[in-house]
């Protein structure tokens, strides 16, 4: 049973479930909240992220980014505590669940849309299962061709905030696409990270990520880019949601989210090695899960 929890890699879900958490509380404050959708919703983006996870230790052993040459974060069927055969099967069930999950979480949400709006969320579903799975498994994996981060911005920040806001109020608001884009930024900065850690390992074996693609130096300032556009994202959003800026009280409680992120900008480095990166994966995801719950709490209990 560990071997299944260490391939699934706990410590990316609380990030997973950030943008839905994040679009659960944008419609709570608009007054529209269900609470069997919130949890299908949750449920269905981890299963999505448990999927990739699955097949990403699967497509990057099976294309050989996963060698021996690795040494930190090694990976289930790379080392041999799960067979291909066994991974492969594991794609199959947890791509089954998100499916029956997510027709779920649809059914419950838009008995009142048009066939229209099922139908599109339909297919983005579809397209959620297909995109966790193609990022590394398949003959041109698109995660190899420095494509993962457009990836990861759509569905870990647009599609799932915006996505699961829709859900709850079957209203689109242009304004969330503002901290739906900070949590995807969020979420890319953690892929980044990850391709930063296995930057030397990605060349060799031709997997083009973008630290590959503008080498070790420009990819720390990537990083500290998108923690920029991050803070950018969240703090804009109170005044262009309420056309007055943020009360001192607002501002001060989103600083106790804003300064963890820059804390870890500074302590990001290009001198860092690849076992000095690793942790900081963990750490920014839970600084994402910790800057929606304040965002949140500053949305619910401050916004006028």
């Amino acid at each position: 049973m560990n071997r299944w929890v260490e391939a699934a890699r706990p410590r990316t879900l609380p990030l997973a479930i950030a943008s839905t958490i994040l679009g659960n509380i944008l419609a709570y404050v608009d007054g529209h909240f269900l609470w069997t959708i919130g949890a299908l919703a949750i449920l269905t983006t981890l299963l999505l992220q448990i999927l990739s996870n699955f097949a990403n230790d699967l497509g990057d052993t099976q294309n050989g980014v996963d060698n021996a040459d690795r040494k930190v974060a090694l990976r289930a069927v790379q080392t041999g505590a799960i067979s291909s055969s066994e991974m492969k099967k594991a794609v199959y069930i947890s791509a089954l669940l998100a499916f029956i999950s997510g027709i779920s979480l649809l059914y419950i949400s838009l008995q009142t849309a048009s066939i229209e709006i099922i139908l599109g969320f339909l297919v983005l579903g579809i397209l959620a299962i297909a995109a966790a799975i193609a990022y590394t498994v398949g003959k041109r994996p698109y995660g190899y061709m420095g494509l993962g981060d457009l990836s990861v911005f759509l569905f870990f920040g647009l599609v799932g905030t915006v996505g699961v806001y829709f859900l709850q109020t079957l209203e689109f608001k242009f304004v969330t696409f503002l901290p739906a884009a900070g949590c995807g930024f969020m979420s890319v900065s953690v892929l980044n990270l990850n391709n930063l850690r296995d930057l030397e390992n990605d060349k060799k074996q031709g997997k083009l990520s973008i630290p590959v693609r503008i080498g070790k130096t420009a990819g720390f300032l990537y990083q500290k880019f998108l923690y920029i556009l991050t803070i950018l994202s969240f703090g804009l959003f109170p005044m262009l949601n309420h056309g007055t800026p943020p009360t001192l009280m607002q501002s001060s409680t989103m600083l106790a989210a804003f300064i963890p992120i820059a804390l870890l900008a500074n302590k990001l480095q290009p001198s860092l090695t690849p076992a000095q990166i690793d942790p900081y994966l963990k750490k920014t995801a839970l600084i994402t899960l910790w800057l929606i719950l304040v965002f949140g709490f500053t949305q619910i209990f401050l916004s006028e």
